[in-house]
């Protein structure tokens, strides 16, 4: 696991800013403390900061080169099927300097070009330099676990692992690209392929990106999941055969040269990660947990009771988030705004599992892989009310959106959303500002050019071109491709990366993100029962406890917080002139947003999206 950045310049006989490079490489040693490398080939420059895991040894340094030096790599990340593939390319003649996994990518390019990203199995970014082609490719794994931004402009193509190091590099104008923040308001996080700069992005999942002799490609798909060969079977059956993948997954992962643990939540999927992991283990498993002093947020007794049943060596830490030093180090962290406020426990559980391993396996993709979230049956539900005659329905809807009390807000939003079609209908379970509050924040310029739901538009695309033949197929399709990448696996490399560990993530693995793609949707939800398949395989394996327990997640009182503890903070830091005078917000809008919170109405959500982009303004837009 490591850091990458690069520049190539596009005028002949131009020399790339090496100094540039070496600025983003010193903006992200957190990724890499454990050395750093450079090298410079006629118009390319690649810089990499290393965080040893596999192959200690100086001669897994990075740049890594073929035999002749004429191709140059830089990984960020790792691959699990190296060993398989190395056998393979010695067997063809290739030598190998290092044991790392990452050498297998110059020596695989140079057998099968471009298209060597098909056989790649792991988490990755990577960027290869191929001197005699003049070529520089830039690529992202199937579903993004590992970041990627770039940016092209006059001064040459710059590209590195996070923003905050592309912002670093001096290589582009910071200006705030608005389209990304009205769609940050509406999701939490900014989508791919935007960020909140104007001109930079991300280069999406399972995407390559190939600049050549001086042009600049757009970014290719070289990887797409596909939910249209539905797997025959029953749920005893298919749930055997999943079993396997996942056992095979958990496999993979637990190669390390430095020490192995596991995140433990107490939720099914991180238990039966670790249930996994006892099994295949020697030793016992070290695992890690977070909890809050409040007892309705905290999720420790569970996690003891996975610890206990396989003799894990288990560590614990109780919190009491010190608010005023860690949202600035979020915000830093970041680099554009990224408000899901269960980054906090997460960046807290990576600062605390470092101290006892360099890589940790996590439960995430879980809920998007087999239908976790309270949203599918919601969506379920509703598909059912639609299904009743006219005017049922209709009368319902006004029936239900019209329910009078603070408390029923979401059934409200429900019921205003029934007649609406299914992606609306999701994205409103999913938004965190809805398109109708966002409206009325916005100054009169800002309503102009965001009344059409530029969100719901990017959804309804990717709903209406999901494979996906069963309805709750299609909103998982749709949440890989969103909510996933650009929430989840932000969340979890962000967080781990600042504290220099390495977090796996065996419920992503390739191989079995196609399998379970292949799974009908009623095996993952069965009536409002989620993650039904997921659960049939760790029955045998897990407390029935754990099986039963309503999902809970990283939650945290936020409404609380901002009512109590970043009252004033909030107020200070959203009602100045500094926040004034940016034309986004109506100042009244604003005070009324935050005079209703006060007085009972939940909105603590919205008001925590609206300091996190106010903070980043500050750090990354005012401050350059």
């Amino acid at each position: 696991m490591c850091g990458i950045a690069g520049q190539l310049t596009l005028e002949p006989d131009s020399a790339p800013d090496a100094d540039a490079v070496r600025r983003m490489c010193d903006a992200m040693v957190h990724r890499g403390p454990d050395g750093h490398g450079y090298l410079t080939d006629g118009p390319c420059s690649l810089g990499h900061r290393r965080l040893s895991i596999i192959d200690l040894r100086p001669e897994a340094a990075q740049p890594i080169t073929n035999e002749d030096g004429s191709i140059a790599a830089i990984v960020n990340g790792e691959i699990y099927n190296f060993q398989e593939l190395r056998h393979e390319l010695e067997a063809k003649g290739h030598h190998f300097k290092s044991r790392t996994d990452s050498e297998v990518v110059v020596h695989l390019y140079e057998e099968e070009g471009p298209s060597f990203l098909d056989r790649l199995h792991g988490m990755f970014a990577l960027a290869l330099w191929d001197r005699p082609c003049r070529r520089l490719l830039l690529a992202r794994d199937r579903f993004g676990k590992k970041p990627l931004f770039y940016h092209a402009g006059s001064k040459g193509f710059t590209f590195a692992s996070e923003l905050t190091a592309l912002a670093a590099s001096g290589q582009f104008e910071r200006r705030a690209n608005i389209d990304a923040i009205d769609e940050f308001l509406c999701l939490q996080y900014v989508p791919s392929p935007s960020t909140a700069f104007e001109g930079v992005h991300k280069l999406p999942p399972g995407c390559r990106l190939i600049c050549e002799n001086g042009r600049i490609g757009g970014p290719e798909r070289y990887f797409t999941l596909r939910f249209d060969e539905t797997m025959a079977g029953s749920l005893g059956e298919l749930s055997e055969r999943l079993r396997d993948h996942i056992d095979k997954a958990v496999r993979l992962r637990m190669v390390s040269d430095v020490p192995l643990g596991a995140f433990l939540s107490g939720g099914v999927d991180s238990s039966l990660i670790v249930a996994m992991m006892a099994k295949q283990s020697s030793l016992p498993v070290k695992t890690f947990a977070v909890g809050f002093t409040s007892k309705d947020f905290s999720e420790l007794p569970y996690a003891r009771m996975v610890a206990e049943r396989y003799g894990t060596e288990h560590h614990e830490i109780v919190l009491q988030p010190e608010m005023s030093s860690i949202i600035p180090e979020l915000v830093r962290h970041y680099g554009e705004p990224f408000a899901d406020s269960s980054s906090l426990p997460t960046w807290y559980l990576c600062q605390y599992t470092r101290h006892g391993v360099t890589v940790a396996l996590s439960g995430d993709g879980g809920d998007e892989a087999f239908a976790g979230y309270r949203r599918y049956g919601h969506s379920r539900t509703a598909r059912l009310l639609r299904k009743l005659p006219e005017p049922l329905p209709s009368l319902l809807a006004k029936t239900i959106g019209n329910v009078p009390t603070p408390f029923a807000q979401q059934v409200r939003g429900f019921g205003r959303r029934l007649m609406q079609p299914e992606h609306v209908r999701f994205l409103g379970l999913a938004a965190h500002i809805p398109q109708e509050d966002r409206m009325a924040l916005y100054t009169p310029a800002m309503r102009d050019r965001y009344g059409e739901d530029r969100v719901a538009l990017r959804f309804g695309k990717l709903y209406e071109a999901s494979t996906a033949s069963d309805p709750v197929n299609r909103l998982l399709d749709l949440d890989i491709q969103t909510y996933l990448t650009d929430d989840i696996l932000t969340k979890v490399d962000i967080a781990s990366m600042a504290h220099s560990l390495e977090v796996r993530c065996p419920l992503v693995d390739q191989d079995l993100m196609v399998f379970s793609a292949s799974i009908p949707g009623p095996l993952k939800l069965q009536g409002l029962t989620t993650k039904r398949i997921l659960r049939e395989v760790a029955r045998p394996l897990l407390p029935e406890k754990i099986l039963t327990r309503p999902k809970q997640g990283f939650r945290l009182p936020v409404d609380r917080w901002m009512r109590e503890e970043l009252a004033g903070m909030s107020r200070d830091v959203l009602l100045d002139r500094t926040a004034r005078q940016r034309g986004i917000f109506k100042p009244t809008a604003i005070e009324s947003l935050l005079r209703r919170h006060q007085h009972g109405e939940p909105r603590g959500d919205q008001i925590w999206a609206l300091v996190m982009l106010e903070l980043w303004y500050r750090e990354f837009i005012d401050a350059c």
